[in-house]
């Protein structure tokens, strides 16, 4: 059967005319492409055992009738019809092994990519039960008439199948016969009749189940050897993923292969996920249907794994999708995302969810930013932006991913830090050198703090020369470092693994400290002093928190979803300025109402810990990917 469809799939559309016969075509005629098939004498009559198109019709309306013989056993002959593009058609086929057993002896199903997603159209409109008896020939006969269509089985005058929802729509396209060639399915006395005199009932209005999700953004499809199924996936993955929203069906179905194509032989896996917004905690009930199999995350902590495959839960499982398996989320104040890693085998590859309460769409307003200035590509992965006022002057550190993490020799640390005018000008590409791995900097008492790996590095702004590093003892990732008015300076680990997770460093009087350990400080990564709290961007689960500066008291602000939380600052009129990594920069009111104003994955840049100069209403991102300065106007 493979061999058959990746046959015909070769000549589809090839040379095509409209044909103005009709009625009865033998299969031995020249009219037919015999693929993977033979003709043969089978109960008295030359018939075809195997997949057949007929090469010069485009059909759209009208009756196609064919008898079809079987032994009984496992087998899926049937007719395929409006062929119109390369693995995209339509087909109906007979289970006679399940017929008197089971109500789906008879299946349409839409092909999309060249895969018959079965186990994602079933009931109603898609399957039925019937007989089909053996050792004789039975006919078939469908009656298609614009979206629609019915299939009859032998002499009845009532329809076995109504199709009410042709997916391809009112196409015309290339017909024929598609079944095995190993003895168990035969087929003879093919004719087809065009015509739209057929008369079809309107069809019922689609079910359209409450709290469906309509609207999910997929990536690329990928091998599932290239992801850890039980890690969120790491932010390259996710910046280069590739996004694009699809729709669904009424009932909330998303055909993946509508959109995607296989990557080849084996099992592939595509993201698929879910943004909304909630203006309190709560918690909120998704049910989910899938197939084969999914890893759930929510805010970037896996949730729920299930396996929903053909057989996967026992011999007779067929791994048709649907709404059966539920997980309670903790939804939090803010931007919360579901995200889904979907793995197929074969039989379809689908997803649909479905809520106990409505989810609100995040709040955006790109409106709101210009881009005003961009530098050429002459950094070395730009991590960080500093305003020096006095000096009117931006810093930009150059993490520098070539540098050689096992090299103990300082003087051969390739990071630096550029000297860019405010108008997008590089005045001084590498105006401090042999830096290891520099991220984010602060300004103290004339002398710039900056983080290198396990160090913080003193720099004289003057002369940019490195005064002394203080090391960061026990730590994995120095990430982030901040100064309060008493002139203590916080640095941030942005470590993924314990016990590094939860630490947050305070240098005071010369002296270093582990100054909070807390669980729910996990992977932080941006920080930022505003008045007596420290903002940190969480990572671990996706929020932007505050801590007490003389009580450690930490509280949540807003959820941001998953993602790294980098760059924070505050804007003239009290509200966060937060990134993702990943390239987004969202608004946080004081009351923790979240609204993205600017989105760069799509033009491929990523924001990492940006700039804001309140004075000027300007937004300076670093694009690390793309090794380049990035400046908004912000009203």
């Amino acid at each position: 059967m493979k061999t058959g469809v990746a046959i015909l799939f070769g000549i589809m559309l090839m040379g095509l005319r409209v044909s103005a016969q009709e009625g009865a075509v033998d299969f031995e005629s020249h009219r037919w492409r015999v693929t993977d098939g033979e003709i043969v004498t089978h109960l008295g009559r030359r018939s075809l055992a195997g997949t057949a198109l007929l090469k010069d019709l485009k059909f759209q309306n009208g009756v196609i009738e064919v008898d079809v013989a079987v032994n009984g056993q496992r087998s899926y002959p049937g007719l395929i019809f409006r062929m119109h593009s390369r693995g995209n058609y339509e087909r109906v086929y007979l289970r006679p092994h399940r017929a008197g057993l089971y109500p789906d002896a008879i299946q349409y199903t839409p092909v999309f990519s060249g895969v018959a997603g079965w186990q994602l159209y079933h009931g109603k409109g898609f399957t039925a039960g019937a007989g089909i008896p053996a050792g004789r020939w039975v006919h078939l006969k469908m009656e298609i008439h614009g979206a629609q269509a019915r299939v009859y089985l032998g002499s009845a005058d009532r329809p076995a199948l109504v199709i009410d929802d042709l997916k391809h729509g009112e196409k015309k396209g290339l017909i024929g016969v598609m079944g095995p060639k190993d003895g168990t399915a035969y087929f003879s006395n093919f004719r087809y009749s065009p015509g739209d005199a057929l008369h079809f009932d309107a069809p019922p209005e689609a079910e359209k189940p409450g709290g469906v999700i309509t609207e999910w953004e997929i990536s690329k499809p990928f091998k599932p050897r290239r992801i850890n199924r039980d890690r969120y996936p790491r932010f390259f993955s996710l910046f280069s993923a590739g996004w694009k929203k699809v729709g669904s069906d009424p009932s909330g179905l998303v055909d993946l292969y509508r959109h995607v194509v296989r990557r080849g032989q084996g099992p592939d896996c595509i993201l698929a996920r879910k943004i909304f917004r909630s203006d309190r905690g709560q918690e909120v009930k998704l049910t989910l249907g899938y197939s084969d199999e999914v890893d759930v995350f929510f805010n970037g902590r896996k949730v729920f794994s299930g396996k929903s495959g053909y057989r996967s839960r026992d011999p007779s499982f067929l791994g048709i999708i649907g709404l059966h398996d539920a997980i309670t989320l903790r939804a939090e104040k803010g931007r919360n995302e579901v995200l889904l890693m979907v793995t197929e085998t074969f039989g379809g590859w689908g997803i649909m969810g479905r809520t106990d309460r409505p989810l609100d769409p995040p709040a955006r307003e790109h409106g709101c930013v210009r881009k005003v200035w961009e530098t050429p590509r002459v950094f070395l992965a730009p991590e960080s932006v500093l305003h020096d006022g006095k000096r009117n002057v931006l810093y930009v550190t150059n993490f520098d991913t070539g540098f050689n993490r096992s090299n103990k020799d300082e003087r051969k640390f390739t990071g630096f830090i550029s000297k860019v005018k405010l108008n997008g000008e590089v005045e001084t590409l590498k105006w401090v050198t042999h830096l290891n791995a520099p991220c984010g900097m602060t300004i103290h008492q004339d002398r710039l703090h900056v983080v290198e790996r396990r160090n913080l590095a003193e720099i004289d702004l003057d002369s940019g020369r490195i005064l002394r590093r203080t090391p960061v003892p026990d730590s994995d990732f120095p990430n982030d470092v901040a100064v309060d008015s008493e002139g203590r300076i916080y640095i941030s680990d942005s470590s993924p693994s314990a016990p590094a997770a939860s630490r947050i460093y305070r240098i005071e009087g010369g002296r270093i400290e582990v100054w909070t350990d807390s669980d729910r400080i996990i992977n932080a990564n941006g920080l930022f002093l505003h008045g007596n709290r420290l903002l940190v961007g969480n990572t671990g689960d996706g929020c932007l928190k505050s801590i007490g500066l003389e009580d450690r008291r930490i509280d949540t602000v807003a959820c941001l979803g998953a993602g790294i939380v980098d760059g924070i600052r505050v804007d003239g009129r009290g509200n966060c300025l937060v990134s993702h990594w990943e390239g987004q920069v969202y608004r946080v009111s004081p009351a923790g109402r979240v609204v993205e104003i600017l989105d760069t994955m799509p033009s491929r840049n990523n924001v990492a810990d940006f700039e804001f100069i309140k004075e000027k209403n300007l937004l300076i991102v670093p694009a690390f990917s793309s090794n380049k300065v990035i400046a908004y106007e912000v009203d």
